[in-house]
Order: structure tokens, then sequence, then C-alpha cells
């Protein structure tokens, strides 16, 4: 067995043991890129060079680290709070059902390759959370810590959930074309991006009724646990008086 014909994997155990650690995702891949390529026999002054090109050829962390602060900025002059009573003003609005329209628009754009028109930073965190929030205060009053969080681990699902199954329909989606080569390069050569986006196509239809299902019984859910919520805050009263 030449071990030389493994060397190229070693990046693999490290990407899985600094994941399952919890490690920093990005200080985890480029550990992994620079013991790569150190162990196949590139210098370091190579590897540099590597790095640099990749990141002048794809400008998407740039790309975030200019979005980032422009976010932030947009927040402190109340982004969160102009989304919340715009959306109050909209008297057939419930959590359930601004978070189903999110998610037929994400997964559609993200069948057509508008990949970034949501995403978390951007979306998810400063307009489509405070306005789920907004809706059901408006109807509700108050709500408890963790019924916000789960409104938001709601908001971020439908935008995780509807890329990963939209995504897979677009031909021109590196997954997709990525499966292409492999199979081409195994010898099933009749396999194209088409065929492999319509194949993806009744999993991603599949993925949104699914999801409509259950935010259509998020509304129901959320009217449950704050009438709890507040026959507890009740009885507490009660006890202390």
């Amino acid at each position: 067995m030449d071990i030389q014909l493994y060397l190229p994997l070693i990046g693999i155990p490290i990407i899985v043991l600094g994941f399952a650690f919890r490690f920093n995702p990005l200080m985890v891949v480029t550990l992994a890129g620079l013991v790569t390529g150190l162990a196949v026999g590139l210098d370091f002054g190579t590897l540099l060079e590597t790095f640099g090109e990749k990141f002048l050829n794809s400008r998407q962390l740039s790309s975030s680290i200019l979005i980032l602060p422009i976010i932030g900025l947009l927040e402190h002059y109340g982004l969160r709070e102009r989304a919340q009573e715009w959306v109050r003003g909209i008297r057939s609005a419930t959590t359930g059902r601004i978070l189903m329209l999110y998610f037929v628009v994400r997964e559609l754009t993200a069948m057509l390759g508008l990949l970034s028109l949501g995403g978390q930073a951007q979306t998810v965190r400063p307009l489509l959370v405070p306005m789920a929030e907004g809706v059901a205060q408006n109807a509700y009053g108050d709500l408890p810590p963790e019924l916000r969080d789960r409104i938001a681990a709601h908001a971020a699902a439908c935008d995780n959930i509807a890329l990963f199954f939209g995504e897979d329909v677009f031909i021109a989606f590196g997954a997709v074309l990525l499966m292409t080569t492999f199979l081409k390069e195994n010898g099933v050569g009749q396999i194209e991006p088409l065929t492999v986006g319509l194949w993806g196509l009744p999993t991603a239809i599949a993925a949104l009724l699914i999801h409509l299902v259950r935010l259509s019984r998020l509304d129901a859910k959320i009217a449950t646990e704050v009438q709890a919520w507040r026959l507890a805050q009740q009885a507490i009263v009660k006890a202390s008086a």
C-alpha cells in the first residue's frame, strides 16, 4: 500500500474533528488546507500564493465582510423596528403565513440560481425574525423568551431548508455539475445537469409541502404557549401575594 496516495485525504479527518469539537469553521478549513498542501509536498510560499489566488477569484468572503457592517448599521438605525411596524399593519398576516411566504419565495428563487437573494445575515436576522415576532406580539402582546427563540429558529430553518433543496434544481449549481462530472468520469455518460436538476425537483416539492404543513400548525402552537405562559405567570403572582 502506497501511503503517498492517501496523503491528499489527510484534511478530511481534520475537518471532521474540527467540526465535531465545534471549532471555528474558517479556522478548521484553513488548517485542513495548509496541512494537506504540506503533506503533498507544497512549500509554504506556494500555499500562501494558492490561498491568495483562490481568495481573489472568489470574492464571497470579502463580500461577507462588507455586508455584515452594513446590516449592523441598518439595524442600529431601526431596521428591525421598521420591519415590525410595517408588518403589524397587515391584518391578515400571522407568523406562520409570513414564514410560509418566505419559504416559497426562497425555494423558487434558489431554483433559478438566485442563491444570494436571501440569507441568515442579510435577510433572516434583520428582517424575517422581527417581522415574525412583530406579528405574534401584535396578536398576543409580550412573548416568553423561549417562544421568541422558537420563532427565530423556524425563520432560520425556512432559509436553510428552502435553499438546500431549491439549489439542487438549478442546473448550474456547483454540486449538480460535480455530480454530473463524477458520473461521466465513471462511465455514466448519459447524465446531464438538466437530468440531475429534474430528479431534484420531486424532493424540493416534497420539502416544500412538508414544511408548509409544519408552519401551518405554528400559529396554533404560539397561541397555546402564550396562554400557558400567562397562566404560569398568574400562578406565580398569586403564590407571591
